[in-house]
């Protein structure tokens, strides 16, 4: 009876443009602006592998608008590997050594004033008492430059191996990174930047954006930035303007709005305008792949938060992410674990029982030679730690409610926004083929 009446009165208000049961967040307001010439140089900087060691992996290869931002794939490959999304193939010259350890998260409203944390883990984040507003692992004199937090994540995916850096002994770049020449003469960071200035298209759109001084590392990411806030903006779903302007919601997306703001509780942590309360929890969340852990470190439980923090508190804690475009952007979990909603959803409903019986067989993982993908869900002290961290408790959902929750999240697509506002370019500056 409780859960027919919140869906009902969710849905009498989705269908008359009235109020909607529970608290629902805000229509989303204005995003900051961004100069045009920032932003398009960052969409060309975005797309072109040439800051990448070996020139054969850009920003796009993992967050591709094909694949919502993201790359359809549970846990991906980067330098030493072809293609896009589930069609990504090694080289058998090049094998990379491990897949990248994490799910690649999808970047809509990452322009958002509220958007200051990064990472599954949150170790990159905007903090006023840091010398330079910005807190990461990396200590605060990488953080010098940078325009906030967006702009900084741009340099952990260059100076990792297993993204975009490349194998020890394979360039430049990847030397440089293996010695620690991260910054200054020499770094990692400079070679990226002579290859860009040394192009005179990029060297002439900079001057437009900086000036005629020496294009740094920090610039690229600051335009790399600007472009992201600007081309995925998701704020036009049909829930947007259920919010806006009270355009009714289907039927079945309006039961499962009553049902999300309501008893079944997912905006305990799924709330505010973006669907995330930017925070860390434990829900049990099965671990495939190696894991997040320092290199000598192999197939290590991802303790997530905690490994920010020191804190056992936070072990196993991720950070909610955002539910807009969800729809698009399987699989879902930090690992990738699941390929579906409706199975993420049920993990939800029964966290411990759901990793107890979870079937790696659902994960979307191109072939790696000799990956010991589930090495830590057989082990039973590893697969026990997760359960014992786990916080969310079980809330029993029928089929019925699993598919009116489903039919909610995916009014909370914008098409528009997937494809984005510049699209893919047709060429980049640096000639080299563009992901597509």
């Amino acid at each position: 009876m409780v859960r027919a009446g919140l869906a009902g009165l969710a849905l009498a208000g989705a269908l008359s443009g009235g109020a909607a049961s529970g608290p629902l967040p805000d229509p989303v307001a204005d995003f900051a602006q961004h100069p045009e010439a920032q932003v398009q140089l960052g969409q060309l900087l975005f797309y072109d592998p040439i800051l990448s060691g070996n020139r054969g992996v850009s920003c796009a290869t993992c967050h591709h608008p094909r694949f919502a931002t993201s790359d359809g794939l549970s846990l991906g490959l980067g330098d030493g590997a072809s293609g896009l999304g589930p069609e990504r193939r090694i080289d058998p010259e090049n094998t990379p050594e491990e897949r990248v350890p994490r799910n690649s998260p999808a970047l809509f409203n990452l322009g958002a004033a509220e958007f200051t944390r990064f990472f599954h883990d949150g170790r990159l984040e905007d903090d006023p008492a840091q010398p330079h507003g910005i807190r990461t692992p990396l200590g605060p004199d990488m953080a010098e430059g940078f325009d906030n937090a967006l702009s900084a994540q741009a340099m952990f995916p260059v100076l990792s191996p297993d993204e975009m850096a490349g194998h020890y002994s394979e360039s430049d770049v990847s030397q440089a990174v293996r010695q620690g020449f991260l910054t200054g003469p020499g770094g990692a960071w400079e070679l990226l930047s002579a290859r860009v200035a040394a192009l005179p298209d990029y060297r002439a759109r900079f001057d437009q954006v900086i000036g005629p001084r020496a294009i740094a590392f920090t610039d690229i990411a600051n335009a790399i930035a600007a472009f992201i806030a600007v081309e995925w903006r998701a704020d036009d779903s049909a829930f947007d303007r259920f919010l806006r302007n009270g355009t009714p919601l289907p039927e079945k997306a309006a039961q499962g709005l009553a049902l999300f703001y309501g008893e079944a509780g997912c905006d305990s942590c799924h709330s505010g305008l973006f669907q995330t309360d930017h925070g860390f929890h434990a829900i049990a969340m099965p671990q495939i792949g190696p894991g997040k852990a320092a290199r000598f470190e192999r197939h290590a439980r991802d303790v997530g938060r905690m490994r920010v923090t020191g804190d056992p508190a936070d072990a196993y804690a991720f950070r909610t992410p955002s539910l807009r475009n969800v729809a698009a952007t399987a699989p879902y979990g930090h690992a990738g674990t699941y390929a579906t909603l409706e199975g993420v959803i049920r993990h939800h409903a029964d966290p411990v029982g759901a990793l107890m019986a979870y079937d790696a067989g659902q994960a979307v993982l191109p072939d790696l030679p000799d990956a010991e993908d589930t090495a830590v869900l057989q082990t039973p002290e590893d697969k026990a730690a997760i359960a014992a961290a786990n916080t969310l408790a079980p809330r029993p959902l029928d089929d019925d409610d699993i598919a009116a929750l489903v039919a909610f999240l995916n009014a909370l697509t914008d098409e528009a926004a997937i494809k984005g506002r510049l699209g893919i370019p047709d060429s980049v500056p640096s000639g080299l083929p563009v992901d597509r």
